[in-house]
């Protein structure tokens, strides 16, 4: 008997262990220590604290799963295969449902070979591989997926990855799904499930706002998919992006309520959500308040959270941004804010011209930096606290190009937010057309850059932290021990920074190098972490709140 279905289900669906945490529920950048090199902390503190699992149910489903996972569920359920069939398993509890009977596993992945902006920067900075990567070769290695033999088919936004025959077949991956899969899940499945032919890389289609499929089992986090696609047009984005859609407030609601009866509180996910029913790139405020009133409004909807949103929307849309927040009921005296992944990218107006005049309309490319400021100041008064990327070594910058960029992360400075900078990666429309940015590139006033931004990170680490608590992150004990952590990792980062700055003027490699090389004297932070946790450990017990 394996998970209540003897010999294992037929179609497997799962994730890899990082995709399949909530990072503690309500920490806005944890998400992207899955890109973070094994090492760096130890295992059981990594998984522990920052990458706890979710649930997993008695058969070895999940009781959550990403929203790209449930869409592909609900695909093949309106295919016509059975529930009995399908089953959307926890990473952890794969050889529960793998057996003799599974034809095929079917994997949501982010970033396979590690090679994806936030990983490479990381990599490329410590050397080693992501947790991700790492998990993700786990999970098509796992005993029971060797023994049995079924074949793994692999999608999501990392897929755009395996598309070499060579990298598949060492992998052991037989197929990748490129593109949106859920027209053509079915009848790939249906082959696989049959034992017939299938192509090696079959290209999703465009899908439709009226046959994008309603979930049927809940999300991670309660993401739900409000809108698909963009239109905005940057030169490094993934093509099938550009075609934007949004669908309707009935079916929203009915994946709110899937949420709901799992408990969890929904977040509305969209390129820009602000842009919900939008003509063109014109908001249409109406229409993205009557959601947000509706979704908060519904039975048993506490909080409604969101994931992206452009700043250009928010200078474009001040009164639309106070509304929004008067809705969800955020402000002073409950300490509730709203957070959300967003793109600062330069702060140049010429990068922003080359490479992305799309994002800064209605506005023009030299007025950027001026309506990234006005963004901030914006959502600073209205409790919202950005999430924001920053693109290091886009094709053509220039030392102006960073100064500029500088001058602009210092007037954010003032502003809670994070800004977290990545290396430009060759990918979307510019992928095997210009070269993706390595350490080589790393001049000094880049890494003054690059310092500066998690200088302001970690200034405003402790006070996103202290207000988690009203986030709806569960736990004290969590609470305390990432506070532990985080408090000494804020402390270490700093000292690093400022010997870079000061010891080596900015000069990242050089440092670098030292360290490797043994001149500069750094313990292992492994090492570090395990001394100074237990020091704090005899001063303040766990069961200490913050």
């Amino acid at each position: 008997m394996l998970g209540g279905n003897e010999g294992g289900y037929k179609i497997v669906l799962t994730a890899d262990r990082t995709l399949m945490s909530e990072y503690g529920g309500g920490i806005i950048f944890f998400g992207f220590s899955a890109c973070v090199p094994k090492g760096l902390i130890p295992d059981w503190l990594y998984f522990s604290l920052f990458c706890p699992p979710v649930e997993a149910n008695d058969d070895g489903s999940a009781k959550y799963a990403p929203c790209g996972t449930r869409k592909i569920e609900a695909a093949l359920l309106n295919y016509g295969f059975r529930r009995k069939d399908v089953i959307v398993a926890h990473p952890d509890h794969i050889g529960k449902v793998v057996g003799p009977k599974t034809k095929v596993v079917g994997i949501t992945e982010n970033d396979p070979l590690g090679i994806a902006p936030a990983t490479t920067t990381f990599t490329e900075l410590f050397g080693g591989k992501a947790y991700m990567t790492i998990k993700f070769g786990e999970l098509i290695n796992h005993p029971s997926v060797k023994k049995f033999k079924p074949k793994i088919i692999v999608g999501g936004p990392g897929s755009w990855q395996l598309e070499d025959e060579n990298v598949r077949k060492a992998l052991g991956v037989d197929c990748v799904v490129i593109g949106e899969g859920e027209k053509v899940v079915g009848p790939l499945f249906e082959k696989v499930v049959n034992d017939k032919p299938f192509h090696g890389v079959v290209r999703g289609e465009v899908v439709s706002e009226g046959e994008i499929p309603t979930i049927v089992g809940s999300t991670i986090d309660g993401v739900i998919e409000i809108a698909r696609g963009c239109g905005r047009g940057c030169d490094f984005c993934v093509p099938t992006l550009q075609r934007y859609r949004c669908l309707s407030i009935d079916h929203i609601l009915k994946e709110v309520e899937v949420n709901l009866r799992a408990g969890r509180q929904p977040l509305l996910h969209a390129e820009d959500v602000l842009r919900y029913k939008a003509k063109g790139l014109e908001i249409n405020k109406e229409a993205v308040i009557n959601l947000f009133k509706t979704v908060q409004n519904y039975p048993g909807v506490n909080r409604t959270f969101i994931s992206h949103f452009a700043l250009s929307s928010v200078a474009a849309a001040p009164d639309l941004v106070e509304e929004m927040s008067n809705i969800l009921g955020l402000g002073e005296g409950n300490k509730l804010w709203l957070s959300g992944q967003t793109g600062v990218e330069t702060g140049s107006p010429r990068m922003i011209k080359e490479h992305m005049a799309g994002k800064c309309k209605p506005f023009k490319p030299e007025e950027w930096s001026e309506m990234v400021l006005n963004a901030f100041e914006i959502m600073a008064r209205n409790h919202w606290v950005p999430c924001a990327t920053l693109i290091l070594g886009l094709p053509g910058e220039n030392e102006k190009d960073v100064e500029l960029t500088i001058d602009l992360i210092e007037k954010l400075r003032t502003f809670k937010s994070v800004i977290v900078p990545l290396f430009f990666v060759s990918m979307g429309g510019l992928q095997d057309k210009a070269e993706s940015f390595t350490m080589s590139g790393m001049t000094p006033k880049r890494s003054e850059l690059f310092l500066k931004c998690w200088e302001h990170n970690l200034d405003w680490t402790p006070y996103l932290l202290d207000d988690v608590k009203h986030m709806g992150m569960k736990g004290s004990y969590v609470k305390y021990g990432l506070k532990l952590v985080l408090n000494y990792g804020i402390k270490r980062s700093k000292e690093l920074i400022g010997k870079c700055r000061d010891d080596y003027d900015y000069d990242i490699q050089a440092m670098i190098h030292d360290i490797k090389s043994g001149e500069l004297s750094v313990a292992p932070l492994q090492e570090r972490l395990f001394r100074w946790l237990m020091r704090l450990k005899v001063k303040k017990p766990v069961s200490s709140k913050f």
